[in-house]
Formats: C-alpha cells, structure tokens, sequence
C-alpha cells in the first residue's frame, strides 16, 4: 500500500513558478511509475506528466510540455513537478498518482491505483 501526500500549491501570478511535491510512503517507490494530473471546475481529470520508477522516462501533454518538469527522488520518497511559467488556463487541482510496477507512460487516470489527495494552484492576471 502507497499513501501520497501532496504539498506546495497556491497563488501565483500568471508567469510565475511554484514546485509541486508529492511524498510517498513505502520503502519500495522507486518501482512505482508516477504521475500527475489536474482537475479544473467542471472539467474531467486529465494527463500532466508521468515518470518511471527510475526517473530515467518521462512524458508530458502537450499542453504543458516544456513548462512543468517532472522529477524524482527516490531517496526521499518524493515526486516533483516544477512548474514554469504558468498560465491563466494552468489552474486547477493538482493530483499526484502513482503505481505498482510497469515500463510504460501512462497518461490515463484508470492506470493509476494509489492517488493524493489534491493540491489548489491558482494562477492570477
């Protein structure tokens, strides 16, 4: 079993930064691929970025790729998503996930067994 705490959101202004972390528990996170996704108002969760056990793999959506890094360190449990010049359509809730095993990108909520419970970034104009 996997719990995930998320930390590290809040309000920025449009153009600004702020550093998603995501702490795991369990001595064995390195073999669980990871991933963060969002959730605005009304709106469906969707794909952010995704990372393998080792950290060696990563893949973004489109709409974010380039801008919000994502990152492990497995010494410490701990995933990270920098994100970098955020934009007006960037807020929502953000949601790390994670699971047992596999080499592959996963980009689809169902993939993923063990989630946070949310954290709110806001971007303001």
């Amino acid at each position: 079993q996997v719990q995930l705490v998320e930390s590290g959101g809040g309000l920025v202004q449009a153009g600004g930064s702020l550093r998603l972390s995501c702490a795991a528990s369990g001595r064995t996170f390195s073999s669980y691929p990871a991933g963060w996704f969002r959730q605005a108002p009304g709106k469906e969760r969707e794909f952010v970025a995704t990372i393998s056990g080792s950290g060696g793999s990563t893949y973004y959506a489109d709409s974010v790729k380039g801008r919000f890094p994502i990152s492990r360190d497995n010494a410490k449990n701990t995933v990270y998503l920098q994100m970098n010049s955020l934009k007006p359509k960037d807020p929502a809730v953000y949601y790390c996930a994670a699971r047992s095993g596999g080499r592959s990108s996963y980009i689809n909520v169902g993939q993923y067994e063990y989630w946070g419970q949310g954290t709110q970034v806001t971007v303001s104009s």
